[in-house]
């Protein structure tokens, strides 16, 4: 009877470590996503849960995806960009009209 017992708590043990580990490293992905002020942190957050209930087959997604950069998509540069390049061609129209 003692074994069965001391089995059973080995057991709660065990089930209890593997819930502890799985909300720890569950959302790594996504707090080191956050750290580094990526924009989809949020996405990789789900991704990481995602990728933990699939028994880890998207957790290393997950976990790539957070240290990426994705493109900037700021439209503020491409603005300035855009009228300098449009500057440049009045300029050269200007030379062209000139000669």
């Amino acid at each position: 009877m003692f074994l069965n017992l001391f089995a059973l708590f080995v057991i709660g043990v065990i089930i209890a470590l593997v819930v502890f580990l799985v909300v720890k490293i569950a959302p790594i992905p996504g707090h080191i996503a956050s750290k580094r002020g990526h924009p989809q942190a949020d996405a990789i957050m789900a991704l990481g849960w995602v990728g933990i209930v699939t028994l880890g087959v998207a957790w290393p997604i997950a976990l790539v995806w957070a240290y990426t950069r994705p493109q900037q998509s700021d439209t503020q540069a491409l603005t300035e960009r855009v009228t300098a390049l449009e500057a440049e061609l009045q300029r050269i129209k200007a030379q062209g009209a000139g000669s």
